[in-house]
């Protein structure tokens, strides 16, 4: 039987949404999972790996590669270039393999325009008293900051419609069933493997 080919999984949502945390309970639940691993220009931090949290680059060799088109989807923050790279996520997916996006909504329309069967699918807070809540519990940022963010949410909420599907994070374990759900929902499409019934006829 020809194999079928991998789902593209991007999931999105407001600062605060709890996508990260999501995302790596996915990938402990689900070890087949692919984790797509983004490009950036920045200095790495304390603690990140080449590789496993970022691949990092010089602006010269992002420029290359936006230019051959070797990119899903790219932004410029605060002066550093983030991408992710085409090759092994469509490698991944040629191979039958499931890879999952976690990326800002700017970077997810990118990609929805050059991969629109790729399974989107936009995490939301219960409230947005409980998303003020669990950024003030960093405790990393100022007042003035946090601010900006949650008004920064509330213009999120709005490209919600984009989406395939939408989760709301409340208990993570919940969230990420219905996260699995979806992924078993879809791949039991019939434009992702059409079936022919090959008996006798009834």
């Amino acid at each position: 039987m020809e194999k079928s080919q991998g789902l593209l999984i991007v999931l999105s949502g407001p600062s605060g949404a709890g996508k990260g945390t999501l995302c790596q309970e996915l990938l402990r639940q689900m070890p087949s999972l692919r984790y797509s691993v983004s490009l950036s220009t920045r200095s790495p931090r304390p603690g990140e790996v080449e590789g496993i949290h970022y691949y990092f680059g010089t602006r010269n060799e992002f420029e290359s590669m936006i230019a051959r088109d070797e990119l899903l989807e790219w932004a410029e923050f605060c002066d550093n270039y983030y991408g992710t790279p085409r090759f092994a996520v469509e490698q991944a997916l040629q191979e039958g393999l499931d890879v999952i996006l976690e990326i800002e909504i700017q970077g997810a329309l990118q990609i929805k325009k050059r991969f629109p069967q790729g399974v989107f699918t936009f995490i939301v807070p219960p409230s947005l008293d409980v998303l003020s809540e669990r950024i003030h519990k960093r405790g990393t940022e100022t007042e003035e900051v946090i601010q900006k963010r949650l008004a920064k949410a509330i213009q999120e909420l709005e490209y919600v419609s984009e989406y395939d599907y939408v989760v709301v994070n409340d208990e993570v374990p919940v969230a990420v069933d219905k996260l699995k759900s979806i992924l078993v929902a879809e791949k039991c499409r019939v434009k992702r493997k059409p079936f022919v019934f090959k008996g006798e006829s009834v």
